[in-house]
């Protein structure tokens, strides 16, 4: 099975934008039964994770956290001046693997997938790979 392409349009700066409906649709047509997704972030300044779907707050509460962890400081040295977006991809991780059960992405009843945008907006993609 070859790496299937995710293509994602990111709406700011600094955004969590739900991908759960894609990579399901990708377990789906996979045929797959049991196994599991595998999901790569190829990118320096985003990231990948699972956290909850029902309320749109806890998005803006985690990034709210972040921020608070890692503020946009003067005293960083990289040139671009996206420094924080670096330090945020590395504290978020670039990749997922996720249970496949019954041919569905097997997540908790509140759970979803998200990409998370630290550098935006931009036209991104993740990487996918369903496996037995």
């Amino acid at each position: 099975m070859t790496w299937e392409r995710i293509e994602i349009q990111t709406p700011g700066r600094e955004s969590f934008v739900d991908i759960t409906r894609k990579v399901a649709a990708l377990v789906a047509a996979s045929g797959i039964r049991e196994g599991t997704v595998t999901l790569h972030c190829p990118h320096t300044t985003a990231g990948l994770t699972v956290n909850e779907n029902a309320d749109p707050d806890v998005r803006h509460d985690i990034l709210l956290a972040l921020d608070r962890l890692v503020p946009l400081l003067r005293e960083f040295r990289h040139v671009e001046g996206n420094s924080d977006a670096h330090v945020k991809a590395s504290l978020v991780g670039s990749h997922l693997v996720l249970p496949v059960e019954a041919g569905s992405l097997a997540l908790g009843t509140w759970q979803g997938v998200y990409f998370c945008e630290f550098d935006g907006p931009r036209s991104r993609k993740v990487l996918a790979k369903v496996s037995p």
